[in-house]
C-alpha cells in the first residue's frame, strides 16, 4: 500500500536531512541524477553538470532569459544557468534549510534570488518567467495537475517548460522498492513517460521533448554507491561511516527497482502556446 504525504511532510524531511547530508555528503548540496558519456564514465560532478547543460540547451537558455527553478534544493542548477549563460532568475523550495543554503551558496553578483514556497502556489504573476525548470523534484509534488497548472501560469506565451523527473513505470510497487525508493524521500506516486506527456497536454502544454534516460539513473546510483562505500573505509567518524553505509545500501536498493521496473527516470521539454489571434 502506497503513503499519501503531504507537502508538509516533504518540506519537514528535507529541513530536518539537509545539514547530515551536507555533512556527510556534499557540502556544496550537489545530488542531481548524472548524464554521463558512456558505461564506464565514473565522474558524477561531470555527469551531474551534464545533465545541467543538457537541460540548458534544450532549453534554449540564454543572457535574455528569465529562468525560475521550481523545486530548486541547495540552488545548484539555478546557480549553474546563471554563471555559465547569463540568465537571470528565482529558485523556489519546499525546504527552508535549503533555500538559506541556496542563499548563503549564491554569488550576489549573479543577480539570482530564492524563496521558500509551494509549486502549487506560486508567488508569481501571470506570465512572468521565459523558461521553468526543475531537476528531479517534482514527483515529490502531491498534487501534480496542480503544480502543472501553476507553472503554467506563471510561463509567457511561448515559454519553454523543461525538467527532468523520476518517473514510476508501473502501478504495482513492491514493498521493497516502496520502502527503499519512495518511502525514503516522502514519495506518493509518479507518472510513467507516456502518463507524464499525457498530463503534461492536459495542462496546455505542447510536447517538444520526453527522453527516458533510466540507463544514466542506474548508472548514477551504481556509482554514488561506490563512492559512498570508498569514503567510509577511509571515514573515522562513526556517525558518518554509518550515514554512509546505509546510503551505499539504499544505492543497492534502488538499481533493483530500477531493473525491476519500479523506478526511472526522464527529461521533458515542453512549451505554453503563443495566444491564439482572433
Amino acid at each position: 500500500m502506497s503513503t499519501t504525504y503531504t507537502e508538509q511532510d516533504v518540506g519537514d524531511f528535507f529541513d530536518r536531512t539537509t545539514q547530515t547530508y551536507l555533512s556527510f555528503w556534499d557540502s556544496e548540496g550537489v545530488l542531481h541524477t548524472g548524464y554521463f558519456a558512456g558505461e564506464n564514465d565514473e565522474d558524477y560532478r561531470a555527469a551531474a553538470e551534464r545533465t545541467s547543460e543538457l537541460m540548458a540547451a534544450e532549453a534554449g537558455i540564454d543572457g535574455s532569459s528569465h529562468v525560475l527553478d521550481v523545486g530548486c534544493g541547495c540552488g545548484n542548477f539555478l546557480i549553474h544557468l546563471a554563471t555559465r549563460h547569463g540568465c537571470r532568475g528565482e529558485g523556489l523550495d519546499l525546504s527552508l534549510e535549503r533555500v538559506r543554503f541556496a542563499r548563503q551558496l549564491a554569488d550576489p553578483a549573479l543577480g539570482i534570488e530564492f524563496r521558500h514556497g509551494s509549486a502549487t502556489a506560486m508567488p508569481y504573476e501571470d506570465g512572468t518567467f521565459s523558461h521553468v525548470v526543475s531537476q528531479d523534484a517534482l514527483f515529490l509534488v502531491p498534487d501534480k495537475p496542480r503544480s502543472h497548472a501553476e507553472i503554467f501560469r506563471v510561463l509567457r506565451p511561448g515559454g519553454v517548460f523543461a525538467f527532468s523527473d523520476f518517473l514510476q513505470p508501473k502501478k504495482e510497487i513492491g514493498e521493497r522498492a516502496r520502502r527503499h525508493v519512495y518511502d525514503r524521500v516522502r514519495w506518493s506516486s509518479g507518472y510513467s513517460l507516456v502518463e507524464y506527456q499525457a498530463e503534461l497536454e492536459r495542462s496546455g502544454f505542447e510536447i517538444l521533448l520526453a527522453r527516458n534516460l533510466e540507463s544514466h539513473i542506474r548508472q548514477t546510483y551504481r556509482v554514488l554507491g561506490t563512492t559512498a562505500r570508498e569514503r567510509a573505509r577511509t571515514t573515522e567518524d562513526p556517525a558518518a561511516r554509518d550515514w554512509m553505509l546505509a546510503f551505499a545500501e539504499s544505492c543497492g536498493e534502488i538499481q533493483v527497482a530500477i531493473d525491476q521496473g519500479e523506478f526511472g527516470w526522464g527529461v521533458f521539454v515542453a512549451r505554453k502556446p503563443h495566444r491564439r489571434t482572433s
